[in-house]
């Protein structure tokens, strides 16, 4: 495992990002999920040597990239993925509308479960759909998929699904039987089931995630999975997704898809997943000890100086869900928290309804950063 440790602030503030630049430098950005630790430098060389070799024109296939994430999810979650199934494209966010587009006919609804991901609000309409919400249940101590909401949306006429897997922002890593059974219903109905698993790669240890193409023959029958090196290994900049048919079907769907959505594709993306999938375990096992350690500094820090916030500590990937609405701060508490205690939080309501009173934290800072930031939020609220 490489020790992966957090640029220092300063250094960070040089960062041309979109996270380095929304905001003015007395401000402490914790929102976009982008990772505050130097890149993998197994991922730094495989770009460094396309660009020394002036190779940077369009990418004409996927290349060694389908064998390459084969190899790491068979080894990974012991998912067997045929290469010839693969294809890629720019970002997930592409990946879902072009997947959707050639899955749905205008008007249809599609399925998504909030307080979730916030551009699943805007992706599906881009397609040509129209939303349908079955938010997440919750029992006070976890998050669940509410089936018999998902039965009643698919026998009223949805025709697909946007399945997070893990869910953003919560972290909650959905179990095989809960996806076998999305699967059954899913089949019943003749819905497509789009899986964005981009957070999968970050499961917490002692957890197992679990690909939705592997749970069932009715999961690869009208299922397709889109992803990305992207979260895992901090690679969202250099633009390269992969999208998995799971049968004969889903292959239709992909290759229905205009030639275009492959060969926008970044060339120097391509070559940085292949890294990141072949020889960027080591890498990522330090990115998740230190994101597993600051998760568990963040109950330590609520407990002691926000003990009101609610909080439940994420199976998956870096980011907070955090619960204000004992603290009297609104619809939206990232505001206040913004004007008063100088932290850039992501906003709760943006995730859906279900979101009012909460924001969402990005873990994968330094140790002193995260503790900062919730010192501020103590002494101003």
């Amino acid at each position: 495992m490489t020790d992966v440790r957090a640029v220092p602030l300063a250094q960070l503030r040089t960062r041309t990002s979109e996270k380095w630049t929304a905001y003015p430098s007395d401000v402490l950005p914790l929102f976009v999920a982008e990772m505050d630790y130097a890149l993998a430098p197994v991922i730094a060389e495989s770009m460094i040597a396309r660009i020394e070799a002036s190779d940077t024109g369009y990418v004409g296939s996927p290349g060694p990239l389908p064998a390459a994430f084969a190899g790491y999810a068979e080894r990974t979650w012991g998912w067997v993925v045929n290469p010839l199934k693969v294809r890629t494209a720019t970002d997930v966010s592409v990946a879902i509308v072009e997947s959707l587009r050639q899955s749905i006919s205008p008007g249809d609804a599609v399925v998504i479960m909030p307080p979730v991901y916030p551009p699943f609000f805007d992706l599906v309409p881009e397609a040509g759909g129209v939303i349908a919400e079955v938010p997440l249940l919750d029992d006070g101590t976890t998050w669940s998929i509410d089936l018999d909401g998902l039965e009643r949306a698919f026998a009223g006429g949805a025709t697909a699904l946007l399945l997070c897997n893990p869910h953003n922002p919560l972290g909650l890593v959905h179990s095989a039987e809960t996806l076998q059974a999305v699967a059954r219903l899913a089949d019943t109905h003749r819905v497509t089931v789009i899986s964005d698993e981009i957070h999968g790669p970050l499961v917490h240890p002692g957890v197992d995630f679990v690909p939705y193409l592997s749970v069932s023959d009715e999961a690869r029958k009208r299922g397709i999975t889109v992803t990305s090196a992207s979260k895992g290994w901090n690679l969202a900049g250099v633009k390269c997704a992969i999208m998995v048919a799971g049968g004969k079907r889903g292959l239709r769907v992909l290759d229905r898809m205009p030639e275009e959505v492959g060969f926008r594709t970044s060339l120097l993306g391509l070559h940085a997943s292949v890294a990141a999938f072949e020889h960027g375990q080591q890498w990522l096992d330090g990115a998740l000890a230190s994101i597993t350690s600051n998760r568990d500094l963040l109950a330590s820090l609520l407990d002691e100086l926000l003990p009101e916030v609610g909080y439940r500590m994420p199976e998956a990937s870096y980011l907070a869900w955090l619960d204000f609405r004992a603290m009297g701060l609104g619809d939206d508490p990232s505001i206040r928290i913004l004007e008063e205690a100088r932290v850039a939080l992501n906003a709760g309501p943006t995730f859906g309804t279900q979101g009012r009173g909460f924001a969402r934290l990005n873990l994968a800072c330094s140790p002193e950063v995260l503790a900062e930031a919730i010192m501020r939020m103590a002494l101003a609220l």
